[in-house]
């Protein structure tokens, strides 16, 4: 395809020779309304510091926010979906599969074409138009109440999400101190999670009080609504202050802290630790989405409760993710990341096989303490493998955003393992997608920990005595008129991050 026959990345000697030339953040700052940006030239944004990367971050956390609510209405369309157009609960599953599905399609071809391409800014706004299409299809689709129109809004809604992620994710993980990556995804995916809370509390509450199993009036509504917002985020982010950090300035930081983490380039082929990652990836979303799936029904038949019960049982189990969220995040003010995973992994894997032999309100407590420990799990995963792609990050990115398509699969099988034996015994399905994504923080933990650990070290994007920027140019040229006066002397450089 024309699309895909020339590489975006920059070669390695082209990053190095433009030493000569290379912008400061301030200039990252400052050309922000570029129509697009060249992935393999400089910008400046590689040694971005905490106070300039605050405003670009909190604009795009607003998207986790977004698909974590698409998310959160997913089951419960799915049900109403079912009860209106009496359709069997393994074609409801379609609805699940459609919109993952999307993650399996869009990140490694159109998405990844544009984010290196065009830069993240387009893609954003490439994300949420196609976004704000899906969500205005479903209005057809309810008029004509045809699940073929649902299933196929569902999937434009997980295209235009999956977009996003290809470009929100990376630009998250690299906008900022390279040290903070962990914590700054960690605490925006912790809004996805308020999302997934929030929207079916506003949907049984509020969207659907009213109507009654057959009336799909308010899905119509819904949806408009949030296609009329996506639009006008969309004209947002064409307008607001977004930095460009192309694949050239994430070679350039991971050479600057190649003293500490080892870094050599490497084609994408020899990337071992993102193949890893990718996989892993794969089973541990599809694992929490078939957990997911399931806990309503298993909660009715470990605690022999009705499904409103059970709805209020996973309500309190989404709640401990998000908080689980949270309390990663400020662990990796004080804790390796990569410990905190292995952790969480931990956790997960002692309870999911708790949760297959307690009977009861033992046993529905046991998987709520899974989605606890399954809550810090996926972002983790992304920034840690991602660590030291350098001109690859973007494309290897991608990958690990396409590996959600694993949510499309495992809640099948799982179900399908659910119809032949019981949920206890089903939830061997996720247990086996977990044990795959555990093996990766052990690899993480061995053979990696120099790696990932000097890049927790290093001090680029960090200010020095002088409000200088560590890793920027202007700290460079500075540091080298230093040495020329002082004969090689350096100055004491007192860390300040902000």
């Amino acid at each position: 395809m024309v699309l895909f026959r020339k590489p975006e990345e920059a070669e390695f000697s082209m990053v190095t020779d433009q030493g000569l030339r290379r912008p400061s953040n301030v200039e990252a700052m400052q050309h922000q309304h570029r129509k697009s940006i060249s992935n393999k030239g400089l910008t400046g944004a590689s040694a971005l510091t905490v106070r300039q990367s605050i405003f670009p971050i909190t604009l795009v956390t607003i998207l986790f926010f977004l698909w974590g609510f698409a998310y959160g209405l997913l089951d419960v369309l799915n049900a109403k979906f079912q009860n209106s157009l009496g359709i069997t609960a393994a074609k409801a599953g379609g609805l699940q599969g459609a919109y993952f599905g999307a993650y399996l399609i869009g990140p490694p071809t159109y998405s990844g074409w544009i984010v290196r391409k065009f830069g993240y800014r387009w893609t954003f706004i490439a994300g949420l138009s196609i976004y704000g299409v899906g969500a205005l299809m479903f209005w057809p689709s309810a008029v004509y109440r045809s699940f073929g129109g649902f299933c196929g809004s569902l999937f434009i809604v997980g295209s235009g999400l999956s977009t996003l992620e290809t470009s929100a994710n990376p630009f998250i993980a690299t906008c900022g101190p390279p040290r903070l990556s962990e914590f700054r995804l960690e605490l925006s995916q912790s809004f996805q999670a308020i999302g997934s809370v929030v929207a079916p509390l506003l949907a049984s509450r509020v969207f659907f009080k009213e109507t009654d199993d057959t009336d799909l009036s308010n899905v119509q509504w819904t949806y408009l609504g949030i296609a009329a917002f996506v639009f006008l985020l969309a004209v947002v982010f064409y307008f607001a202050p977004i930095p460009e950090v192309t694949d050239a300035d994430m070679a350039l930081q991971a050479e600057q802290s190649s003293g500490l983490t080892g870094y050599m380039d490497k084609p994408l082929k020899k990337q071992y630790k993102l193949f890893f990652g990718v996989i892993a990836q794969f089973c541990y979303v599809g694992a929490q989405v078939g957990v997911a799936a399931q806990f309503i029904k298993y909660s009715v038949e470990s605690a022999k409760i009705s499904d409103a019960a059970g709805s209020d049982r996973y309500a309190i189990g989404q709640g401990l993710f998000a908080i689980g969220r949270f309390a990663a995040a400020g662990l990796m003010m004080v804790v390796k990341p990569r410990w905190v995973l292995l952790v969480f992994m931990t956790g997960v894997m002692i309870f999911i096989a708790a949760a297959m032999g307690i009977q009861g309100e033992g046993g529905v407590a046991m998987l709520s303490l899974v989605l606890f420990f399954e809550s810090c799990v996926f972002p983790t995963i992304f920034t840690l493998s991602i660590r030291g792609l350098g001109r690859h990050t973007k494309r290897g990115s991608s990958w690990i955003v396409a590996a959600v398509s694993g949510g499309a699969l495992f809640p099948a099988l799982t179900g399908l393992a659910a119809d032949h034996m019981d949920y206890h015994r089903a939830m061997c399905v996720p247990l086996v997608g977990f044990f795959v994504a555990f093996a990766f923080p052990i690899y993480l933990n061995t053979v990696c920990a120099k790696e990932l650990d000097g890049f927790r070290e290093s001090k680029i994007g960090y200010q020095d005595e002088d409000g200088l920027a560590m890793g920027d140019i202007k700290h460079e040229e500075r540091r080298a008129s230093t040495m020329h006066e002082e004969k090689g002397v350096l100055p004491t450089e007192k860390e300040n991050a902000y």
